[in-house]
């Protein structure tokens, strides 16, 4: 294990199962204390805890519904508290709603945008708290550069919109030498989207490479962005997604 990360403070939201808990887990690996949200399952929370916890790093977890953006708030406020610092603000949680456009409801429609969109501008009190050369990674979706088959109207959107978000915080915050950054996962095998569930074998298709990602694949570039290796990086969108945007 190397400590590229000893001394940071992480803040990953949804960390606590997916792409998000193998986010937390390799921050912790690399040396970064982490403090995570979750919405449902206190258990997988707190066994994410107790995973980082066995490597020998602070952790600690919050329950937060990030379509709630006083409780992100909060829980950036909280996570400062209890850490005394935030260096590195990872913004994972995310949902979907796919279907025809006609279909879509006004709730659908606010529930996906709260969520992917709201929250993670509802995130940035985490940049109160960052000192000089923070780290700022959100986490997109490949339906962002590539809609390669129906029904991805309003999921896709809410992704796109992080490509503005993204490219203007790197622009503000550059002075500060705080980056912003993206990355577009593709298929991920995931309880969300496993790679043995309906439309998989679709999905496989459409990448490069003819198979899933694993979540492992997806923390190692947020590992990276993180690290030193990411400081000369900002206002960049990184496809990890096999190909899928080829």
């Amino acid at each position: 294990m190397t400590a590229v990360l000893e001394g940071k403070v992480a803040f990953v939201t949804g960390g606590s199962r997916g792409i998000g808990e193998a986010v937390v887990l390799r921050l912790a690996e690399d040396g970064a204390d982490v403090a995570l949200t979750y919405q449902y399952s206190a258990e997988r929370a707190a066994a994410v805890v107790d995973r980082v916890k066995a490597l020998g790093r602070r952790a600690w977890a919050v329950r937060a519904d990030s379509a709630d953006p006083v409780a992100v708030r909060d829980a950036v406020d909280q996570a400062a508290a209890e850490f005394g610092r935030l260096d590195i603000l990872v913004n994972n949680a995310g949902v979907g709603v796919l279907g025809p456009v006609e279909d879509l409801s006004l709730a659908d429609i606010d529930r996906v945008l709260n969520v992917n969109v709201r929250a993670p501008i509802a995130s940035q009190a985490a940049v109160r708290h960052m000192a000089d050369g923070g780290r700022i990674i959100n986490i997109g979706s490949c339906m962002a550069e590539r809609v390669a088959f129906s029904g991805g109207s309003l999921y896709s959107t809410s992704k796109t919109a992080l490509t503005g978000l993204t490219k203007s915080l790197a622009r503000e915050l550059g002075p500060r030498g705080v980056t912003a950054n993206l990355i577009h996962p593709g298929p991920t095998d995931t309880d969300m989207n496993p790679s043995d569930g309906p439309g998989a074998e679709m999905q496989r298709g459409l990448t490069a490479l003819g198979h899933y990602g694993q979540p492992s694949d997806v923390a190692a570039t947020v590992a990276h962005l993180a690290g030193a290796g990411g400081r000369y990086v900002t206002g960049a969108a990184i496809a990890v997604d096999g190909g899928f945007a080829a």
